[in-house]
Formats: structure tokens, sequence, C-alpha cells
């Protein structure tokens, strides 16, 4: 492993698409294609249904590298127009020809008061996008607010509402780097000022995703390193801190859900996150986000930052509202020392907002 010393970020690399949408969890697929969830948004100009309302979630194709990437729509994935039923897709894994994806649901529509998330739903494709399923193997159906419980959903009403904001650890393409055979899933560890700000783990075995059962819960680490596992979500442990005072809690609280990529080049586990910048009444985007970076030689840590920015202003922007940095595992140099993070941006433009869009930029690695 070569030690990680710090992190720069490129400003004059900034690129930006236009298109309509946010959060932009990826996985590598075994075809050589990146997938990406996209939340709340129309997706790109010219694709179907950019004209239109758009969807709490959509799931799309990318061709090809930074700074000049494609992307395409999938037509096989079910049609989630927003706020019908309020799915948002956020971790997503790519295992052989199957694609998995996390959608978070809140306890009840974000319009109502006290909203927050509250549960996570898992979905499958057998066939890289083409068509997708429910967790049980049956036809994929959104069930409305009265039909979700632990039976439906992969989490619902856990302790603290943890495991309601699921990342997914990403190593190489087609998960290629993994050697133990298991999914790792990090989460916060609640909804509130004091838990949010702590990341929890959980994993399965790869031929195990669609089985609460075979998940096990981050319990600690040992002595010489490893990390005990339980099957009692009661007993999880924080496997990582993050910075207090970065928690919104006006609009439903978001904030502090990773990224993590595995480095193979240099034989690190590299973490982005972020927390909200908040206004003196806790409304969310009321200043520039948090943006930081920690490595760590297991996933389980330890975690060691890297590197924080208290106001990510990309391009020196002090209007900037950035969030969900995201480490796309195929936009990692060869060499394991830079790659391509990935953004959203809720600022003010023209007068408007939300200003979505999908922005990236090179990020130089530097190291011991």
């Amino acid at each position: 492993m070569r030690g990680i010393t710090g992190i720069r970020r490129l400003d004059d690399t900034i690129r930006r698409t236009a298109c309509n949408g946010d959060n932009w969890h990826m996985t590598w697929a075994a075809d050589g294609r990146q997938y990406t969830s996209l939340c709340d948004g129309r997706g790109w100009p010219g694709m179907p249904g950019y004209d239109g309302a758009g969807w709490n979630t959509r799931v799309y194709a990318i061709d090809g590298d930074a700074p000049e990437p494609t992307f395409e729509f999938l037509p096989g994935y079910p049609d989630l127009p927003v706020e019908a039923n309020c799915y948002y897709g956020f971790g997503i894994i790519a295992l052989g020809r199957h694609i998995y994806e996390f959608l978070s649901t809140p306890n009840h529509r974000f319009s109502e008061p006290d909203a927050r998330f509250a549960g996570a739903k898992l979905i499958y494709s057998p066939d890289l996008g083409r068509s997708w399923r429910n967790q049980d193997g049956g036809a994929l159906r959104w069930e409305p607010w009265e039909e979700r419980s632990r039976d439906t959903m992969m989490f619902f009403d856990e302790p603290g509402e943890c495991f309601s904001l699921l990342s997914i650890l990403q190593m190489g393409r087609d998960y290629e780097h993994n050697r133990d055979g298991f999914v790792y899933i990090y989460a916060p560890n609640g909804n509130a000022v004091g838990t949010m700000n702590q990341l929890v783990l959980a994993r399965a075995p790869v031929d195990g995703l669609l089985d609460r059962s075979q998940y096990r819960f981050f319990a600690g680490r040992r002595a010489d390193g490893g990390a005990s596992w339980s099957d009692d979500l009661a007993q999880r442990a924080v496997v990582c801190q993050f910075p207090d005072g970065w928690v919104n809690t006006r609009i439903h609280p978001y904030a502090w859900q990773p990224s993590i990529v595995y480095n193979a080049p240099l034989g690190v586990y590299l973490m982005a996150n972020w927390g909200m910048g908040c206004d003196a009444d806790g409304m969310w985007f009321g200043r520039p986000s948090y943006l930081g970076f920690w490595t760590a030689p297991q996933p389980w840590g330890p975690w060691t930052q890297v590197h924080e920015e208290p106001a990510w202003t990309p391009g020196g922007d002090l209007a900037a509202r950035c969030y969900q940095p995201q480490i796309p595992p195929k936009w990692i140099g060869r060499d394991g020392r830079s790659f391509w993070l990935v953004w959203t941006d809720f600022q003010v433009i023209d007068g408007r907002r939300p200003f979505y869009s999908f922005n990236y930029q090179q990020v130089e690695i530097l190291t011991s």
C-alpha cells in the first residue's frame, strides 16, 4: 500500500454537462461501461423524457472516459415519476451481468412535515439494465406508502433510522479486485445531528445480496486489525466519525453519504464524503459544503483523513453549493495517482434553483 498524503483538485479541468438530475452513484460493469443513478431529474437533452416532468430515479449508462464520456438512456428501467412514490437510487453495484440498486425511501412524502429517509428497497437487473426485478425476484413494483415494511424493503424503520442512505464499495471492473466474496455497504448511522456524521458498515456475500438474513454488521475492529461482524444490527459499531456541525435540521436531514472505492494500483481504500453547509437556522445549502477524503487499508478502516475543505468551492465559485462527491471506479488513473471527481451543485444561477448538472474535474493524489 502506498501512503496517500493529500489530495489536490485541479480546477482548470472542471467540466459540466448539460443535464438535469443529481447524486450520480456509479459502478463499473463487466461490459466496460459505468452505470449511474440519477435522482430528481430529466437527464440529458435529446434523450427520452428530457422534456417531461422527470423522475425520482433513473439509471443511465456511461461510455468512455473523462473528459469526454457519453451517456445512454436505458429504456428498460421502469418509470418512476417525480414525487409519485419517492424512491431515490443511491447505492449501486454491478456483479457479472447483474446490477443491484438500493433505493432510499422517506417515511412519507417530503411535502409533509418531519419527512426523512427511513429505509431502502433493493432492486436488480439480471441483464445489465435491460430489465429490472424486485428483490424477491418478482416483477418490479413501486410499493405505495402503506405497503412499505421490513417485508418489502431491505432496510426499514431500523434503530435510529440507520441504513437508509446506502453507498456501496466499488472494487474495479465487475468487482474484480474483491478477494473475500463480500459486498460492503456503508450508511450514516441515523438522521440526526450526532448520528448522521457517524458511518456504519454492513456486508453480504456476493451471491446473497438479495437475502437480508445473510447480512452482517460491523461490530468493531479486533486487536489484529480484522473486523468483528454480527447478525444483530443493534451490535453495530461506528467505522468512521466525521466532523460535527454539518447536518441540516430543516428540510429532511441529508449529509455524510460517502463514495468509497478501492484504488488497486496504490493498494488502498479511498473515501470522499461531504457535510451539509447550513445557515444559522439549520436550513440546508445555506453556505458551501464540507468536503473531505479519507484512506484505509481495509473496508472497515481504520480511516485516516488526508484532505479537508470546510468551504467546497470548485473553481473558486463562492456561490457553489456542492454535494454528493463521487469517485467513478473506471476513472481512476492507471498508476492510481489521479481520478475524476463527480459532484452535483445546488446553487442559484440566473435566479433559478436548483442547478444540478453532472460536474466533474480531475484530482491529483499525493503520495509519500
